[in-house]
Order: structure tokens, then C-alpha cells, then sequence
């Protein structure tokens, strides 16, 4: 395997981390933020936004040569950094805060804020010794696709001329596409058909240009696989139920959680559900079962790798900096060991000995418990969530799946310490929020340290640099939930807040003794049995937690990228170095798409509603679906003829 070379080699020294770079960083992610906490509450997902800071970061940079001169690569790369730490701690607090306010809680907004920033500081610290595995080591097997695309983004900017043509290309393209769907509403975005042979068995395409993107940096295998799992959910599981079960009524707090998503609902029976809300009631518990076990088996699988990260971190401690500074290079600078145990012990300090962080009015047991599972959850799963990252990338980074797994295990804990009343549910829901803070951090700076390890950053300045951006947006992203939440009440129609709603359902049934193990149990039965057929479980699993329409685009993308491939050959070594045009291009798209969303997601705060400025109504419904299909197919076949076009024009140079 040849060694890598990054795009500024490492016995160059070039400007980088400088109180420009850091603030401008803070102030970004601040916005895209809070922009993107009110997209996740809103739909329950959100957008990376390291591509669309990447992007951002130059443009203004560029603004400001005047005042502060020409910046370089690796200033871009640290505001880009420090600001996408901001979409991370929106994940973490939307996926669980909402269900305090639900339980008639009401947080501080300095718990929320204190809570983001424990958790930003851990994810951060515990995925510092892993990164000379998984960044590293992994550089060939974990392709980490937000940050490869953050890459491009910077090199194509930095060099300029035909190298960034099709990046921004690709953006103008995602914009378009993307305000077209999604701002003017000109046709569906998903293509949606029920097959006929089989009840309720609905298979879906999310005809959007970021997950066709996503799909040729990932390639065909991992998408294949993802699909996969999206299948048996929709294809297998879905009918299974509603043959079997669609007499049976439906279980009483299923049927409350899909009242709270639908309060017009009035089916009583599993058979009058649609196969969306079978998904939701049924679906979402399988595959939260599945990414806690296939979580567990990837922890397993992992131990080895946190065993040697551990070792080599105690070996750091018995070493002073400067002797360990003087055997590297500047490429390979972590921080030291030394401040990661420091500071994991200020924050378990923290927790323990400040009252109010953790639940609500609880004791020093309480809180010195609560303290040692946020540490172990939080090391388990930023290994997993690094790894998972790596795979499929940060948009279908399945935290909330995380939170769920931590939730379950906390809350068992909590049943055998009696801790079943309301405080206890609230301490276990706000141990889950630093949880689900660490692993999306930690999924989010992997992405960042791979950009990084692409262009030639110093790992230790990224460190340091989404400490900071984690730590200074914080506030920002807990003000705008809080206020969203006065101004329109969480699991409202305005604010769905879906992932918190199934947070509140999960931890109940834990603490009450009333969840569906048995649901739980058919997805971890899933996770075992593809495991046994040699087939990864994680991205298996997250197929089968994520609605099929999101995969699907993925595969395409998967499979544009295989038959140019299989027609012109795998250049390795033109990916390395950053030169594959359909990479620029998907780049381009995946960038793109998540500005347009950050700005519609702007829009909708200032209106109050999400904004439809020319809406189509299509009657019947398929002719807006076969014009959604045609410039779908329309934007595979661009990204096909750009990525061939390079290919077949650099075979025939070579002949």
C-alpha cells in the first residue's frame, strides 16, 4: 500500500489555526446551527454541513483579503473545522431535549448549553487516539465521504482553473435542484411506488442530488448493502406484519407515538396503518434493535483498536511533548494523551460535583452514576460512530439509534436502582443527550481530520479547533431550540420533534416495564444472521433503521460509479490525488444541496413556516413522479458523462 501524500506536503509550514480563522469558524457554525437544530425538529433529519462551510469558509476568506491578506488552504480548513462542530450538537440536543419539555420539564437554557458542551468535549477527546487507526491506517477502506468531498471542495478552490470547474459545477447544479424540490416545489422529490404483489410493500427513491453524491464517493459495495437492509424492512418486514398481524390491534403506546406524529389518526387495527406508519410504529423499534446490536458487535470488533489507541496513549504520558513532537511530523501531531485524560476527568468532575447539569434535582449517587455511563457509552459509541462515518457518512450517521441503545442500558440500570420515577427518566434522557452530543461529534471531526489528513492539516490545530467551535456555538444552537420550542411547542405540527417523541416512548417503556423487547429482539436476530453470511452489520443495519427512499439514491450513485469503473478502470491514484471528476462532481452536489437546505431552513425561522413559493399540485399524483424521475435521470447521466468523459479522455492521452 502506497504511503499517502497530502496536498501540502508535511515539512511545510503554511498560516492555519489564527484567531481569523477560529472566530470566523464559531460565528458560522452558529448560524448553520441553529439553522440546521429547526430542519431536524422540523423532519427529524439533519444536513452535514462541513461541505457547505468548506465552501462558505473560502468565499468569505476570499472577501477579506483586504483586510487580512490571501488565506491559505489550511486557514480554510480550520474554519471549516470549527464551524461544522455546530450540525453535530444540533443532532445531540434535537434528538433529545424536546422530550424533557414533553414530559412537562422544562430545562434551563444553561443545562442545554452545558449539556451541548459536555458532550461536544468528550466526542472530540475520545476519537483523538483513535484517529492513527481510522483515519490513517483505514485511509483505503474508510472513504469518510463528507470529508473527502470538504477536500475536494478546498483543493479545487486553492488550485483553481479546470480542477474546480465541476466542483462548483456540481453546486450550482444542487442549488438549482434542490430550490426546484424544495423552495418551489415544482415536482416530488421522492418517487414513491407500491408494489402489487405484495401488502403495503412500498419501495422509494429520494431523487435528490446530495445522496446521489454520496453514493459515487461511496461507491457500490457499502450501497448495495444499505439498500439491502432497506429492503427487508420495506420489501419483507413491512408486508410480514401486515399479513399476520393487520387483525391485531394496535398496541396502546404504539398507537399514542403515532397519534403524536398524526393526532387525526383514528385506525385501531395494524392492518388499517399505512406502510409508512407501520415504519414508524414498528420498523423504527426493529432497526433501532438492529444498530444497537450491530453497534455491539462493532464495539467488540473494536476493542483491539481501543486497546492499542489506549496503549499508545499511556505510552505518550510516560513521554514529554516536546520529545514527542520531535519524532513526528507535523501531518502526524495529535494532542497529547495527557490533556485527552485531563480533560475527560475535568468533564466527569463536572458532571458529578455540579448540580444541575444531569436531571433534575438529583443526589451525588445519582450523578456519580450518571457520570460513569457517560463515560463508558460515550467511548463505546464515538468508536462506533467514527467507524460508521467512515462508511456511509455523517447524514446517515444513526446517533439516534445510539441514543436509544444508550437509553435502554441506563434505563435498565436505573430499574434495578429504583430510579423509576420522573427524575430518573429525566436524568437517564439527559445522560443520553451528552451521549448522542459525543458520538455525532466524533462522527463529525472524523470527517474533518480526513479532510485534514487529504490536504496536509496538522491534526492537533483541528483538535483544538472543534474544541473550540463545539464549546463557542454551543449556546447558539441551545438558544434556538429553546426558543423554537416557546414559540411553537415541541411534537406539535409545527415542530414534530419525531426522534425525541420516540426517545420519550423508549425511555418510558424501559422505566415502566412496558417496551417491545420482542421488537428489539427481531432486529439484533437480523444483525447476528448477516453477520454469520459475512456481511457487515452496521451499514446492514442502518439500511434497515433509515427509510428505504434515502438508500436507494445512494445505491445509483454506488452503481454510476461501478460500470465507469468496470469500463474504463479503477484509478486509484487519480481519487488520491483528487482528480476524479464524477468525485469533484458528487462533491459539487452534496455541497450544493446542503446550502440551498441551510437557506431554506433560514427562510423557514424568519416565516415561521416552511416556505412553498410555487407549489404544483399534480393531478394524478404519477405525472409529478415520472417528471421527478426524468431530471433524476437527467442528473445520473450528467454525473456519468462528466466522471467517463475524464476517464476516456486520459485513456486515450495514455495510448
Amino acid at each position: 500500500m502506497e504511503e499517502h501524500k497530502p496536498f501540502v506536503p508535511a515539512d511545510v509550514r503554511m498560516r492555519d489555526f489564527n484567531p481569523k480563522t477560529v472566530i470566523l469558524g464559531v460565528l458560522l457554525g452558529a448560524i448553520f446551527g441553529s439553522a440546521n437544530a429547526y430542519l431536524g425538529l422540523r423532519v427529524g433529519l439533519t444536513i452535514s454541513t462541513a461541505i457547505p462551510l468548506a465552501v462558505v469558509s473560502v468565499a468569505i476568506l476570499r472577501v477579506l483579503i483586504p483586510l487580512f491578506g490571501r488565506s491559505t488552504i489550511l486557514e480554510c480548513n480550520i474554519s471549516q473545522t470549527a464551524g461544522s462542530a455546530s450540525s453535530s450538537l444540533a443532532s445531540g440536543i434535537i434528538f433529545t431535549i424536546p422530550a424533557l419539555f414533553l414530559w412537562g420539564y422544562e430545562p434551563s437554557l444553561l443545562q442545554i448549553t452545558l449539556l451541548a458542551m459536555c458532550g461536544g468535549v468528550l466526542g472530540v477527546l475520545f476519537m483523538i487516539p483513535l484517529r492513527g487507526f481510522l483515519i490513517v491506517k483505514e485511509h483505503h477502506h474508510l472513504p469518510y465521504p463528507e470529508g473527502t468531498a470538504a477536500a475536494e471542495v478546498l483543493v479545487a478552490a486553492s488550485e483553481g482553473g479546470s480542477t474546480a470547474k465541476n466542483v462548483f459545477a456540481g453546486m450550482g447544479i444542487g442549488m438549482l435542484y434542490k430550490g426546484l424540490i424544495s423552495l418551489l416545489y415544482l415536482w416530488p422529490s421522492r418517487i414513491m411506488l407500491h408494489l402489487p404483489l405484495l401488502k403495503k410493500a412500498v419501495v422509494g427513491v429520494s431523487a435528490t442530488p446530495a445522496l446521489l453524491g454520496v453514493g459515487y464517493i461511496l461507491g457500490r459495495r457499502i450501497g448495495t448493502i444499505m439498500v439491502g437492509g432497506g429492503l427487508v424492512s420495506w420489501v419483507l418486514i413491512i408486508p410480514f406484519i401486515a399479513w399476520k398481524f393487520g387483525d391485531s390491534e394496535i398496541w396502546p403506546n404504539t398507537l399514542k407515538y403515532l397519534q403524536s406524529r398524526d393526532p387525526g389518526l383514528t385506525a385501531s387495527l395494524i392492518g388499517e396503518l399505512s406502510a409508512k406508519q407501520i415504519w414508524e410504529g414498528y420498523i423504527r423499534i426493529i432497526g433501532a434493535g438492529a444498530v444497537a446490536a450491530a453497534g455491539i458487535i462493532t464495539v467488540a470488533r473494536s476493542i483491539p483498536t481501543m486497546i492499542a489507541s489506549l496503549r499508545i496513549g499511556l505510552r505518550e504520558l510516560r513521554s514529554s511533548a516536546a520529545a514527542l513532537d520531535a519524532g513526528r511530523l507535523r501531518t502526524e501531531r495529535d494532542l497529547s494523551m495527557k490533556w485527552v485524560l485531563l480533560g475527560v476527568a475535568v468533564v466527569i468532575v463536572v458532571v458529578t460535583g455540579v448540580k444541575g447539569i444531569i436531571g433534575h434535582d438529583t443526589g451525588l449517587v445519582m450523578r456519580f452514576c450518571s457520570a460513569l455511563c457517560i463515560a463508558i457509552f460515550a467511548f463505546c459509541f464515538v468508536t462506533v460512530s467514527s467507524r460508521i462515518v467512515g462508511l456511509v457518512g455523517v447524514s446517515s450517521n444513526p446517533t439516534s439509534g445510539m441514543a436509544i441503545v444508550t437509553l435502554l442500558g441506563t434505563g435498565i440500570v436505573f430499574q434495578i436502582l429504583g430510579w423509576t420515577d420522573l427524575t430518573g427518566k429525566i436524568t437517564a434522557l439527559t445522560i443520553g443527550t451528552i451521549v448522542c452530543i459525543a458520538a455525532s461529534i466524533a462522527g463529525d471531526i472524523s470527517q474533518d481530520l480526513k479532510a485534514g489528513f487529504l490536504i496536509g492539516a496538522t491534526p492537533r490545530k483541528q483538535q483544538i479547533s472543534e474544541v473550540i467551535g463545539a464549546t463557542g456555538s454551543a449556546f447558539f444552537v441551545a438558544l434556538a431550540v429553546y426558543y423554537l420550542g416557546k414559540a411553537y411547542g415541541f411534537g406539535t405540527e409545527a415542530l414534530p420533534a419525531p426522534q425525541a417523541t420516540l426517545m420519550k416512548t423508549v425511555l418510558d417503556g424501559v422505566l415502566d416495564a412496558n417496551l417491545r423487547w420482542e421488537l428489539i429482539g427481531v432486529g439484533a436476530v437480523f444483525a447476528v444472521l448477516v453477520l454469520f453470511l459475512k456481511v457487515p452489520p452496521l451499514p446492514f443495519a442502518v439500511g434497515m433503521y433509515l427509510p428505504l427512499y434515502t438508500m436507494t439514491p445512494v445505491f445509483i450513485g454506488g452503481m454510476i460509479r461501478h460500470f465507469i469503473e468496470k469500463k474504463y478502470g479503477a484509478d486509484k491514484d487519480k481519487t488520491e490525488k483528487g482528480k476524479d471528476q464524477g468525485i469533484l462532481l458528487g462533491s459539487g452536489f452534496i455541497a450544493g444541496e446542503g446550502l440551498m437546505g441551510v437557506v431554506i431552513a433560514v427562510l423557514a425561522v424568519i416565516m415561521s413556516k416552511t416556505p412553498k413559493l410555487f407549489e404544483i399540485a399534480w393531478s394524478p399524483q404519477w405525472v409529478g413522479q415520472i417528471i421527478s424521475v426524468i431530471f433524476f435521470t437527467a442528473l445520473g447521466m450528467f454525473l456519468y458523462r462528466v466522471a467517463a468523459g475524464s476517464r476516456g479522455k486520459d485513456n486515450t492521452r495514455g495510448q
